[in-house]
């Protein structure tokens, strides 16, 4: 298998960081961009930046590794390094948020493709279980450092809680395929640490019984469950041929089921359909480091996004320890920035004073002044290009997963506006 070769160009425009991928050999199930987009020698590559600076390059990072190679050859480590705060974290407005909290004393189980615990902007706050440690794919580190990392030398680049710590589960094999045994597994142990946020960063087709049983024990032992709406699309075709369906375990009664949205605020046209989607958080040109080296790459999908409202959660307990899973979860869900799927507003979350839910003048009353949120449609265009590549690295994964399952259709969860209370659906 080759090595990801570097080929994310990441463009800056008003002063907002804009991903654009180039076709790149992060693995072979990236190989292939979706029919729909342009092919050839790179058309995208000669796009100017938006400042009129040649931009700079980044590798991505895959979601998944081949499934079907005979030998594993592990993503290499990033030579570059980014030299400005993307646009997810300017859209989060974390610079203002760490001035209130930064997650100390909250833990967050992360449930991937494992954490390299001497990784840097993380060394020293990542414990991990089992073989959790060894994060062959490198998504589950890149994911870590969206939650809890310290920006390694470049605050612009911190995460969403730079003092919270993180518990590396597995929920995946050495490639990157999830599985439910051990997503199942993973929650368990997460209950047993005693974890504050539960992320689980994958998406299984199927109900399974054991995981359902899991995460219910994980909500009455007080965590915060938040978890991918969908796998990651498949590589070729629209998604608006797959019918809309529920995916787990977001779709779990109480969990938190986050989808990613472009800088529009809109999602990537080839997510796959679903309902009940609580949140939406950045998921296209994202930085972040890996598990190898110093250097940073570039990422996007629902993993991404749900790492963010993982950070976003951990923020609201470190500053309400008091607070309930329910009480953490409904701020998140009211305090959302409105628009058709509600985007996670880690800031207002924090600083909201939220009055009773169902009492009359009981809604949210902002503490603080209202975070501006950024405009960053003139980026959308790039990365909505971006995402079509970026996304492929979990194609393979996704194929061989849904041949493996029967396409079932389950009643999905009510949809919940975003003022709402999470309904207790056990």
């Amino acid at each position: 298998m080759k090595p990801p070769a570097r080929g994310t160009r990441l463009l800056y425009g008003a002063g907002l960081a804009a991903a654009l991928v180039l076709p790149a050999a992060v693995a072979p199930a990236q190989a292939a961009p979706p029919s729909r987009t342009p092919t050839g020698s790179g058309p995208l590559a000669l796009l100017p930046a938006a400042d009129g600076d040649k931009g700079q390059e980044l590798p991505g990072m895959p979601a998944a590794l081949d499934a079907r190679a005979e030998s594993v050859t592990c993503t290499p480590a990033s030579k570059e390094k980014a030299r400005k705060q993307d646009w997810s974290r300017q859209r989060l407005d974390l610079d203002r948020l760490h001035r209130h909290t930064t997650g100390e004393g909250v833990t967050v189980a992360l449930i991937s493709t494992g954490v390299d615990p001497g990784a840097q902007g993380l060394d020293g706050r990542v414990t991990a279980q089992g073989d959790a440690d060894d994060d062959c794919v490198g998504q589950g580190t890149f994911l870590a450092g969206l939650i809890a990392g310290d920006g390694g030398g470049t605050p612009k680049l911190a995460g969403v809680a730079p003092r919270a710590k993180i518990l590396a589960l597995r929920g995946t094999d050495r490639r990157g395929q999830p599985e439910a045994d051990l997503v199942t597994a993973a929650v368990r142990a997460a209950v047993e640490a005693e974890a504050d946020v539960i992320a689980v960063t994958v998406a299984l087709p199927a109900r399974d019984s054991a995981l359902t049983r899991a995460v219910a024990d994980a909500r009455k032992a007080g965590a915060t469950v938040v978890a991918a709406a969908t796998p990651e699309p498949p590589g070729r075709g629209s998604s608006d041929e797959i019918p809309a369906r529920p995916y787990w375990p977001a779709a779990e009664p109480g969990v938190l089921s986050v989808a990613d949205m472009l800088p529009a605020g809109t999602r990537p046209d080839t997510a796959l359909p679903t309902a009940g989607i609580d949140l939406a958080a950045p998921g296209a040109g994202v930085v972040s480091g890996g598990p190898r080296g110093s250097g940073h790459y570039l990422g996007a999908g629902v993993a991404v996004a749900t790492a963010y409202a993982a950070g976003a959660a951990a923020v609201v307990r470190s500053a309400h320890p008091d607070d309930s899973p329910a009480e953490a979860a409904r701020r998140l869900t009211a305090t959302a920035y409105p628009a058709d799927i509600p985007q996670v507003d880690a800031y207002a979350a924090v600083t909201t004073v939220l009055g009773a839910p169902g009492v009359p003048g009981g809604q949210a009353e902002r503490a603080a002044d209202p975070v501006a949120v950024r405009d960053t449609s003139d980026t959308d265009r790039a990365t909505g290009r971006a995402v079509l590549f970026v996304l492929l690295g979990a194609a393979g994964v996704f194929a061989v997963l849904w041949a493996g399952f029967a396409v079932t259709r389950s009643r999905a969860r009510g949809w919940r506006p975003a003022g709402a209370a999470p309904a207790d659906r056990s």
